[in-house]
């Protein structure tokens, strides 16, 4: 009976794996990520076209604050450590510090969203709307839409946080805080793009 089970369990398990070896929920991220790539790829090339086009609004040069934002961008990038900590916690079967290492991404992310907000308010101050140019319509729309992305992966981060503590989150749904952890390193690689291209590349004059 016991190796008819393991049999059964083997052949559920393969039937739940792709031909490359990856599980379907795993294979569908990776396909959802590439179409995301796409989509931030497109964003991009469309800010580094206008990125020189101020019209009558302010320059770049004369409203960013790096050194602020590389703070912000710099939370961001360790709760890239502390979703590796929440899943390698789980996949021990310690399930009180992957309670403590997701709910410390979750914040670190609402710290970051938290700066993009106070950021996105100052500029409104000093003169810079979605409409003001070109260069402010690409500069909300890329970095607004990662803002939202990191939005719901804080989301996501606290589902699993109150799934854990009612008892649903064991080391056998690893895969899940895994799936979540993805689309968070995802999010956080592509603003290290994000931030090189606006903050760091120099921009032309109009």
């Amino acid at each position: 009976m016991n190796l008819k089970r393991r049999t059964q369990v083997t052949n559920q398990t393969h039937s739940e794996e792709t031909t490359t070896g990856l599980s379907h929920n795993k294979l569908g991220m990776w396909v959802f990520l590439g179409s995301e790539c796409l989509l931030f790829g497109a964003l991009i090339s469309t800010y580094l076209l206008y990125r020189g086009r101020f019209a009558d609004g302010p320059a770049p040069g004369d409203i960013f604050d790096i050194p602020f934002t590389s703070v912000s961008s710099f939370v961001l990038l360790m709760s890239s450590l502390t979703m590796v900590l929440a899943l390698s916690a789980l996949q021990r079967g310690d399930e009180r510090n992957n309670r403590l290492w997701l709910l410390t991404t979750a914040l670190l992310g609402a710290v970051f969203v938290g700066g993009q907000v106070y950021e996105f308010t100052t500029f409104l101050r000093e003169g810079l709307g979605y409409t003001t140019s070109p260069f402010s319509s690409a500069f909300f729309t890329l970095t607004g839409f990662h803002g939202v992305h990191v939005s719901l992966g804080v989301i996501f981060l606290m589902s699993l946080y109150v799934s854990s503590a009612r008892g649903n989150l064991h080391k056998e749904r690893a895969e899940t805080v895994e799936l979540i952890g993805l689309y968070w390193h995802f999010v956080d690689i592509v603003w290290i793009f994000i931030f090189t291209v606006i903050y760091l590349v120099p921009s032309p004059t109009s």
